[in-house]
């Protein structure tokens, strides 16, 4: 097939370079036809659906691939990039045998490229400064507080889920677009989810999971038999089997991501995933079923650093009014009347080279956070200043020690190439 990677690479220099980064060292999501946002699209072309509002991805071959599916099983590893899972199942024949049986390539993630952000476009088909759910932190200026959008939580608080409940936010309303699971019942396709118990009933699963049924799961076994005997089941109906696994995440944040432990997690699940699903699926199951398997980002290592915590820049944190939000690596400054240019020099002068910086609204102007007419909330939610780092910099505003090893957020081809293996299994 066609050069993705190349394709990719080369498609981001203009826009990139116009910015200020530097030359075939970052990624720019690929919104016109190879990013997760068009995943979606392609998921309703597949099942004979009226379009989204952008368009699916344009690969012929994995259209190839998906002619006639009355069946789409989706496997979403959190935090695996591309050149980790291909690294990472070379070695092993039967993992490497997956990768030559499939149709395996990079896809773009979409900016900031985190979790919150990505399954909410993914989930709605709708672009970042569409949904507004851009970032794991953001200011929430209708509450008056900054939010963590996966636990939906005042940031302050610490990690107790749902506590914004209590101030009115309510997860299945707080979308200002539709989510996907509706259409695709009322199409004709059965939605399914598998979620760890931990987040099967989380805030941000009831804002995602519309009309689609939830199964928890407690272990990798546990999960893919329970998904094998779902995708063996007779299908009156079209069927989308929605799988998302955490844990390579976790430990790629705790350990880094090129950690022993990380790889492991990786290897043992789809190993899992080999023993309790492929191998014994039925005929029946494999009967006109596509399986995907897929990231929401990467991850690069950011060694700890004393020199990125505003503990130690208390000038800077004086010239805002609130702690900066959005991602570590991607960070939305919100800075007192008149200090934008002081906050911008701050950071050149502090971190030479480290940040790329530019007026939030020139950002959304660009094109960074998608295509489309952005939400009357995403100004407030981007701040006035945005920096994004070049090479592994981050910063680290919270009071509570840095224990990360791994971020993301930025442009770095290990964090915004992800995978997409697509293997037809009859």
């Amino acid at each position: 097939m066609t050069d993705v990677r190349k394709q990719l690479f080369e498609g981001s220099n203009n826009i990139l370079l116009s910015q200020g980064f530097p030359a075939n060292a970052s990624i720019f999501p690929s919104y016109a036809g190879l990013s997760l946002l068009n995943l979606t699209g392609s998921l309703f072309q597949w099942f004979g659906l009226p379009p989204l509002r952008h368009a699916p991805l344009q690969v012929t071959e994995l259209d190839e691939r998906a002619a006639n599916v009355d069946q789409i099983i989706i496997l979403l590893m959190d935090a695996v990039a591309f050149e980790r899972m291909q690294g990472w199942m070379e070695p092993d024949p039967g993992l490497r045998a997956l990768v030559q049986e499939g149709l395996f390539f990079p896809l773009t993630s979409v900016t900031p490229c985190t979790t919150s952000n990505v399954l909410t476009t993914l989930w709605t088909g709708c672009s970042p400064v569409e949904h507004a759910i851009l970032a794991y932190e953001l200011f929430l200026k209708e509450f008056g507080l900054v939010a963590n959008m996966i636990t939906h939580s005042p940031m302050a608080l610490g990690h107790e889920a749902g506590l914004l409940y209590r101030a009115g936010f309510i997860p299945e309303t707080a979308l200002p677009v539709s989510s996907i699971g509706p259409a695709l019942k009322q199409g004709g396709v059965d939605a399914h989810s598998f979620l760890h118990y931990g987040i099967s009933n989380s805030g941000l699963s009831r804002m995602h999971y519309q009309e689609v049924e939830r199964h928890p799961f407690s272990s990798g076994a546990d999960l893919w038999i329970a998904v094998r005997q779902l995708a063996e089941l007779p299908r009156r109906r079209r069927r989308l089997i929605w799988v998302y696994h955490g844990a390579v995440d976790s430990l790629s944040h705790r350990y880094g991501p090129n950690s022993e432990q990380a790889r492991a997690e990786f290897t043992s699940f789809l190993k899992t995933m080999q023993a309790n699903f492929l191998e014994p699926l039925s005929e029946q199951g494999r009967k006109k079923t596509l399986f995907l398997v897929t990231a929401d980002h990467g991850q690069v290592a950011t060694p700890k650093n004393p020199t990125y915590e505003l503990v130690n820049h208390p000038d800077l944190m004086q010239m805002l009014h609130l702690p900066p939000t959005g991602e570590n690596r991607f960070i939305f400054f919100h800075p007192k009347p008149g200090m934008v240019q002081a906050v911008d020099d701050y950071v050149h002068a502090a971190w030479p080279g480290d940040f790329v910086t530019m007026p939030s609204s020139q950002a959304v102007e660009a094109g960074f956070f998608g295509p489309g007419v952005p939400d009357i909330t995403v100004p407030d939610r981007i701040g006035e200043l945005i920096a994004i780092p070049t090479g592994n910099a981050y910063l680290w505003w919270s009071r509570t020690p840095n224990p990360l090893l791994g971020r993301h957020g930025a442009f770095d081809p290990l964090e915004m190439l992800v995978p997409l293996l697509a293997l037809r299994l009859a």
